[in-house]
């Protein structure tokens, strides 16, 4: 039986998450007894949980500073926010799932059964060593691409382009790697935008430092470093020369 424990300042949260999990009718054994990040620690040692569902601000730290003190994270995490902070584009960039505060019942059970269908797959020290880093805001981002074999921790000024196939995206890096990810191309457009980046057409999103020329040729083509000629959507054209004008 999966072992699930909940780390929550407040008392009333703790046991709400907990009856709505019950709710569910999973076979799980639900705890509460995480309400800060000292007892949060002892408990997760303790019980040896499966999944946490893991509060970022805290009386005496955060969440992060849980995943610091435990001796092996071999656990899968659910962070729990009561709004949008910083601390979520760090977990957005580190794949990292997480649930707004109040809690929405369906919401809850959605990510709680992901998370069940990942426990017991390759270790996520990868991930939380990620988040560690992209916490820190004077730090250059990190991007966490998950695939069916392993997890991919790549520098985000590494990315050359990203390519959209349905609801899978292509990540071509400058070392010649390339990548498939069961995402959506527009997930990586909110999240990359701000560094950067730019969608020159549905499919594609492009890495601005990495262009090597625009060609007029054709109703106008953006070429990159490494060769690509990606067509440039004439809606996109006036924004894409104002973006790279300030860059």
């Amino acid at each position: 039986m999966k072992k699930i424990l909940i780390i929550d300042d407040e008392k009333p949260t703790r046991e709400l998450i907990g009856k709505m999990i019950e709710s569910f009718g999973f076979d799980l054994e639900v705890y509460i007894d995480g309400e800060n990040v000292v007892s949060g620690v002892e408990a997760i040692h303790r019980i040896k949980p499966d999944l946490v569902f893991l509060d970022i601000q805290m009386p005496d730290g955060n969440g992060f500073d849980v995943l610091k003190s435990v001796n092996k994270i071999d656990f899968e995490v659910i962070f729990v926010t009561a709004f949008q902070e910083y601390a979520i584009q760090a977990i957005k960039f580190s794949a990292l799932d997480y649930i707004l505060k109040p809690i929405d019942a369906e919401e809850l059970k959605l990510s709680l059964s992901k998370a069940l269908s990942k426990i017991n797959e390759n270790s996520n020290d990868p991930v939380f060593q990620a988040l560690q880093h992209n916490i820190q805001p004077q730090n250059k981002r990190k991007l966490v691409l998950k695939t069916q074999e392993s997890n991919y921790v790549v520098d985000i000024e590494d990315i050359v382009r990203c390519e959209s196939d349905k609801n899978y995206t292509f990540f071509y890096l400058q070392t010649g790697k390339k990548i498939l990810v069961s995402r959506t191309l527009k997930e990586f457009d909110i999240l990359l935008s701000p560094f950067d980046f730019f969608r020159v057409q549905q499919s594609h999103l492009i890495n601005l430092n990495f262009i090597d020329r625009y060609d007029k040729h054709d109703g106008g083509s953006v070429i990159m470093k490494d060769g690509a000629s990606i067509p440039l959507s004439p809606v996109k054209k006036d924004q894409f020369f104002k973006v790279l004008e300030n860059l």
